[in-house]
């Protein structure tokens, strides 16, 4: 498509999206004289969709009205509740429903995932992680080394050539080809927090799968934004956060994702509680424990429900869209912030995210140079909400379910006029 610089060609774009009228399924934040923020931050909290207090209130009414026995007599019993979110759930990461469960939080899932799958030996007990991986990430990794007797610098990270910012596919190779022997799991961010680079999840899988490794894939930055495919890709587990793209509230409950050649695999060690119990056997309370089989068998407790509701809120509008149609209008109005980014002809700025849609989700992360948090400051002082991040870089995600191509056109209006 080609594109025009003009807030009248930006208003056509909205005329002929045919998900334009989504966005007036959420709330979007207003300033103090009424007027709307231009709302840059899915990447870190969605925004409310306007069912979630329906959702919640249904649940609060059925407590209210039924105490415990809502488990059974709710309109939708507690009792197995994150039944709700399965299937939805499985169509946007591209898995299959045994292969997905909704529960805890990121860092909690990743850490009972890596209790399983991360065994490591005396010679091959080494963690491949980017060099900037989300911090939660990175102490989550390091915490695992302690706990098994490694040191920390059995760390070994995945870098960007020098000058680069992007990490290249090539250098992980070289590094399994040379130190494979000694490397028991990769845990590897789908989506990098920082540049918004999409990693080749199925060629990560088969180059650590070649060496014998396990491979984990963060999906905090992806789920809801990119289609990671996580069955096809082959990797062995993965996890991701409900509150950023999938809008389901501030410190909202996980994904977890473990894929479907473990499903049965009893043998797996792993942490119990009565949840991840036969559901068939689960309140005869004094059976021995037998672990259900697929995702579910890394649950622990029963599901907090009116987190639940707001993430079954939100996976409605999902499983109304499709991933398919959502993918489509994401690169169009990705594609188009990036082509008014570019007209600004300065020099001091630079998108650092990959360029091939296909590497990318809707985050841009802008790079200014010689900028500060002042410019994020001057930018928020105008009703632009982004997101900060040391040193220089502005991130800023055009999220399709309720940003507008208008949206885009004001944002790069405001920052070209500051810098």
């Amino acid at each position: 498509m080609k594109y025009q610089n003009s807030h009248a060609f930006s208003k056509q774009l909205d005329a002929a999206d045919s998900l334009s009228h989504y966005r007036n399924q959420f709330h979007i934040p207003k300033d103090s004289n009424g007027k709307n923020w231009l709302y840059f931050t899915g990447n870190s909290l969605g925004l409310q969709p306007k069912a979630t207090k329906e959702y919640i209130n249904q649940e609060l009414e059925d407590w209210a009205n039924l105490g415990v026995e809502g488990h059974f007599e709710a309109k939708n019993p507690w009792l197995n509740y994150h039944e709700l979110l399965t299937d939805k759930m499985a169509k946007i990461v591209g898995a299959k429903p045994i292969e997905v469960v909704v529960m805890n939080t990121l860092t909690t899932n990743l850490h009972l995932l890596m209790v399983s799958f991360y065994r490591p030996t005396k010679t091959k007990y080494k963690i491949v992680i980017e060099s900037d991986a989300f911090p939660s990430d990175r102490y989550a990794v390091q915490s695992q080394l302690k706990f098994h007797g490694f040191p920390e610098d059995s760390i070994i990270e995945w870098k960007p050539k020098k000058g680069e910012e992007l990490l290249d596919i090539a250098d992980l190779e070289t590094i399994l080809e040379a130190q494979g022997n000694e490397i028991a799991m990769l845990l590897i961010g789908g989506v990098n927090y920082y540049t918004g680079q999409f990693l080749d999840l199925k060629k990560i899988a088969a180059l650590g799968h070649a060496k014998d490794c396990v491979v984990g894939i963060d999906l905090a930055h992806g789920a809801g934004n990119i289609q990671p495919n996580l069955h096809e890709s082959g990797v062995d587990f993965a996890a991701w956060c409900t509150y950023k793209y999938l809008n389901s509230g501030p410190g909202s409950l996980a994904g977890l994702f473990v894929h479907e050649k473990h499903a049965n695999n009893k043998n797996l060690p792993r942490f119990a509680g009565w949840w991840n119990h036969n559901k068939a056997t689960r309140f005869n309370m004094r059976m021995p424990f037998d672990v259900m089989q697929g995702a579910e068998g890394w649950q622990l407790s029963n599901p907090p429900i009116l987190s639940m509701a707001a993430i079954l809120a939100s996976l409605a509008i999902f499983d109304e869209v499709g991933m398919d149609a959502l993918r489509e209008k994401s690169e169009k109005l990705t594609g188009y912030f990036e082509y008014l980014i570019n007209e600004i002809g300065s020099d001091d700025i630079k998108i650092i995210t990959p360029k091939n849609p296909k590497e990318r989700g809707c985050q841009l992360s802008i790079q200014v140079k010689n900028a500060d948090k002042s410019l994020h400051k001057k930018l928020t002082e105008n009703n632009v909400i982004t997101d900060w991040r040391e040193p220089d870089v502005i991130r800023c995600a055009p999220t399709p379910l309720y940003n507008s191509f208008e949206d885009v056109y004001k944002m790069v209006s405001i920052l070209k006029t500051l810098l």
